[in-house]
């Protein structure tokens, strides 16, 4: 018993940091920037389709053949161009909500008491936002050999995990393990 606690005495003598410290790097500008180009371009696109069938498709006046795929009112218009303005807005939502939740960079503030989370911006265009939080606010939900792609990180107050690439820089791991990576109940 005496152990454990001279061993938890020693961790955190080790977490308390004379200067910043960079836990995670992983710079993916230029990714993040195709990936809300390409999502701006879908938007845009699936606008254009929705304007197009709310517009041009009108239903034909008047009685015609009985082909099943002929619309006959404007039913199918309308539901056609609210699926595609779903589907737009969708595609959109995801270019700017993905990145927000990509980790960018994890710092370890002096004293160690507190971390700094930055994230890229909305569909990959600037710096997003950075994030101070105490220490026992972030909770690594799984260790990172445990994972394949990506390391989720859960911060208090936050509704969704943010999300440390596997193909990011560990710049001090035996200090991200013992800060940032340990699990904590939330």
């Amino acid at each position: 018993m005496a152990a454990a606690g001279a061993r938890a005495a020693a961790a955190a003598l080790e977490v308390a940091v004379p200067r910043d410290v960079v836990l995670f790097r992983h710079e993916r500008d230029r990714f993040f920037r195709l990936a809300g180009f390409f999502c701006a371009g879908q938007g845009i696109f699936w606008t254009y389709l929705a304007h197009f069938a709310f517009t041009a498709l009108r239903p034909a006046a008047g009685p015609g053949p009985d082909d099943p795929l002929r619309p006959r009112d404007n039913k199918w218009r309308l539901g056609f161009t609210a699926s595609c303005l779903t589907l737009g807005s969708l595609i959109v939502a995801a270019g700017i909500l993905f990145p927000l939740r990509a980790v960018r960079r994890v710092t370890l503030l002096r004293g160690g008491a507190e971390v700094a989370i930055s994230t890229h911006g909305p569909l990959g265009l600037g710096r997003g936002p950075t994030l101070t939080v105490p220490l026992r606010h972030v909770s690594c939900r799984a260790h990172r050999s445990e994972v394949p792609a990506a390391l989720p990180l859960k911060v208090k107050g936050r509704p969704f995990f943010f999300l440390l690439d596997k193909g990011g820089q560990l710049c001090n791991p035996r200090l991200f393990d013992l800060t940032v990576g340990a699990y904590r109940k939330l």
